[in-house]
């Protein structure tokens, strides 16, 4: 498998945190990694709401007690995303540090990803 280290960028990517990765850059990350997986961490109400395509929902608040559903995807891509990319940070951090290798959280979170959206920019 591909390391994080591999996963394309934009240009505005390299001034943005180590941590997170550019609504911009999911269609070439969903190409290149069949098998990410976009987290949503937000609550069921905001997800129901409006969600990215292929999301998979897990709460920030549930995060930590559904560690054992998340197991399988220790070694893959995982892109966490939440409203603003506060959480999705704090949730990335967290994946990381219990050993999955390949974690980054959505720059801006959906509120960037419809933005870039209403531009004209495939995210």
């Amino acid at each position: 498998m591909s390391s994080i280290a591999d996963m394309p960028t934009s240009p505005e990517s390299n001034a943005c945190d180590e941590w997170e990765v550019q609504p911009a850059d999911l269609p070439a990350l969903r190409a290149q990694f069949a098998d990410l997986l976009l987290m949503d961490c937000r609550t069921r109400v905001e997800f129901e709401e409006d969600r990215l395509d292929g999301c998979e929902l897990v709460p920030m608040q549930e995060v930590s007690v559904r560690l054992g559903e998340l197991d399988h995807w220790r070694e893959r891509v995982v892109v966490v995303y939440c409203r603003s990319g506060r959480r999705s940070g704090i949730v990335a951090r967290y994946l990381s540090q219990r050993g999955f290798a390949c974690v980054r959280s959505l720059a801006g979170g959906i509120i960037k990803v419809r933005e870039c959206e209403r531009n004209g920019i495939k995210c």
